[in-house]
Parts: structure tokens; C-alpha cells; sequence
């Protein structure tokens, strides 16, 4: 019997058997799911096209020029967390695995947190709450009481019954799955500023400078050396000439003044990233086939009897089976 449901549910008076119910919530499901689907390709036109960029990193200024750069460094054993949940899985210590993959040393930044509300209410259309700001819209609730077989019992009571139905587990599978998608994301800009200063090293300096630490005292030298040439004694040729064979010392206030500057450049290049990373991705496909992937993740866990998610169906399957009761009774009540 689907979803281990007592027999006893079967007996006379509930609007649904268990059987139909469960046919009723996955024909929902796949509804839902397939809208869903549907809405990542205008959503990601909406949000991560050029235009749509430059809106959402307003939110970059603040406390993102810090934690941007902080993630850059995180960056690195957050890495080697999903390298040793990947080596754990493969020696067979799945609890090992999932807690290495449930771990997440990225700082959230004011982007990532839009990003996260505006896929949880614009594509997925779930309730969420976010300091301020609340969206009660259930897009799956609201598919179930769609259904024909639903939808014939609804009436009048729809609005007033269909509240009940809540899912909290639901919400914290939807949240661990965003936090993998904007981390992923972040990701993205934090490579993008890597290649920056790399590209920046390599055209002026002939090496691999893969970050503002390594920067930082190659452009020290750098001012160092034209500061001595131009100030040489028997000018600028001669000078060039004399420390192109002993090149000039650098201060080491000159290194950290360098460096600190680059750090700072590197914070507003790193929350600002995501400028030119999102429409490049957008237009490679990248954001479209990542979203698709999460929802693809979420409707599998959603119904896959052996996925953690399949708790979320069984909640499901008690409100519909619960909702479907009250609006009958409604239903008789009012005739």
C-alpha cells in the first residue's frame, strides 16, 4: 500500500482512498515540478542577463566587500570538503559523506541571499521568510488543490482549508539544496577575480600572480624600479639602463601599501564579479542547466521512496488526505 499507510484509511468516508490519493499527489508533483522547469529559462533572461546582473549586485555594497574576499580564501577547504565527501562515498562511509557534504564554510553575502529569495519565490514559488520580507505562495499546494480530482471538491472552502497544509521538512531540503546552488555560484565569481589578477600578472610581469598576495609586491617593485629611474641622477635612459642591472630595492611599506590596495581592489572586484560572470553563464547555458539540475534533485527526492526527501511526500499525503476529508465534509455540510 502506497506510502505505508494503515488500512484502516481505506475505510468508508474519507474522500480519497489511499491508492487515488497517492496517484493524485504525484500527477501534483509532476505538475509542479514541470512549471517549475518551465520558469528557469524567463527566470534566468530575468535575473542574470547584463541588466538583470547589474540589479541584483546593488545588493554587493556593505558587508560583501568583506565576506566576498573572505570566501575567496574559504573557497579552498570548502573544496577539499566536497573532495573528501566524494572519497568517504567512495569507501562505502555514506554518514561520513553526508555530513562532509552538509558542511559550508562560504560566508552567505547580501547577493547570494537575493539570489536565494528570488529563486525560492519567483521559480519555485514556496513560502519563505527573510528578515522582512515573506512570501506565503505554495506552488505545490496550489497544484494539488488544481488537480480535477481536488478541484471537484474545493468549492467555496479551498481558500480557507488549503492553509493548512505545511511542510517543514520540505523547506529545509529546498534550503540545503540553494545553499549548494549559490555557493556553486559563488564559486564562479571568486574564479573569475583568481583569473583577473592571473591575466593582470601574466601581460605585465611575464608570471603567474594567481591572487592580490603574490600582486601586491610585483607592482611594489614595480613602482619602486620607475620611481629610481626617473629620479637618477644622470636621467631617466641612464637610469633605466643601471637598474635594468640592479634593480631597485623595495620598501617594504611600499609592498604592504601595495598589497593592502589590491586586497581592497580585489574586495570590490570579487562582490562585483558576478556583473560579468552572470550574463557569461547565462549565455553558456550554465545557469539554466544548474537550475534544472536542482529541480530535477528536489522532485527525485520528493518521490523517490529511498531518498531522505520521500518524508516530505508522506507529509504531503497526510494534508491531501486530511484536506480532501475537511472539503468533503464541507461539501456535505453545505448541501
Amino acid at each position: 500500500m502506497p506510502n505505508g499507510q494503515d488500512p484502516e484509511l481505506t475505510t468508508q468516508g474519507h474522500a480519497f482512498a489511499p491508492d487515488e490519493a497517492d496517484a493524485i499527489l504525484r500527477e501534483a508533483a509532476a505538475t509542479y515540478f514541470d512549471g517549475c522547469r518551465d520558469r528557469v529559462r524567463p527566470f534566468v533572461d530575468r535575473n542574470f542577463s547584463l541588466t538583470g546582473a547589474l540589479r541584483l549586485h546593488r545588493a554587493a555594497l556593505g558587508l560583501d566587500l568583506v565576506k566576498a574576499p573572505a570566501n575567496a580564501l574559504l573557497s579552498i577547504p570548502q573544496v577539499g570538503l566536497k573532495l573528501g565527501a566524494l572519497a568517504a562515498r567512495g569507501l562505502g562511509k555514506d554518514a561520513t559523506a553526508r555530513a562532509l557534504e552538509c558542511r559550508n564554510l562560504l560566508m552567505e553575502t547580501a547577493v547570494m541571499r537575493e539570489v536565494r529569495w528570488r529563486i525560492v519565490t519567483e521559480l519555485l514559488q514556496q513560502p519563505v521568510e527573510d528578515g522582512d520580507r515573506q512570501s506565503q505562495r505554495d506552488g505545490l499546494v496550489e497544484a494539488i488543490l488544481a488537480h480535477p480530482r481536488v478541484a471537484g471538491l474545493v468549492g467555496e472552502a479551498a481558500a480557507t482549508v488549503g492553509a493548512r497544509a505545511d511542510t517543514p521538512a520540505f523547506r529545509a531540503r529546498l534550503e540545503a539544496t540553494l545553499c549548494e546552488y549559490t555557493g556553486t555560484r559563488a564559486a564562479a565569481s571568486e574564479i573569475a577575480t583568481a583569473l583577473i589578477a592571473l591575466g593582470t600578472g601574466a601581460a605585465a610581469f611575464n608570471k603567474a600572480t594567481p591572487g592580490a598576495i603574490a600582486l601586491g609586491p610585483l607592482i611594489a617593485g614595480a613602482l619602486a624600479q620607475q620611481a629610481a629611474i626617473a629620479s637618477f641622477p644622470l636621467g631617466a635612459g641612464a637610469g633605466a639602463i643601471w637598474y635594468g642591472f640592479f634593480p631597485a630595492a623595495t620598501s617594504p611599506v611600499l609592498v604592504a601599501g601595495a598589497t593592502a590596495g589590491l586586497l581592497g581592489l580585489a574586495a570590490v572586484t570579487a562582490s562585483f564579479a558576478g556583473v560579468v560572470t552572470d550574463p557569461a553563464l547565462r549565455l553558456t547555458g550554465t545557469h539554466r542547466r544548474r537550475l534544472t539540475k536542482m529541480i530535477d534533485g528536489l522532485e527525485q527526492g520528493f518521490t523517490d521512496r529511498n531518498a531522505a526527501g520521500f518524508r516530505t511526500y508522506d507529509l504531503y499525503f497526510a494534508r491531501l488526505m486530511d484536506l480532501s476529508d475537511a472539503l468533503l465534509g464541507v461539501v456535505r455540510a453545505l448541501r
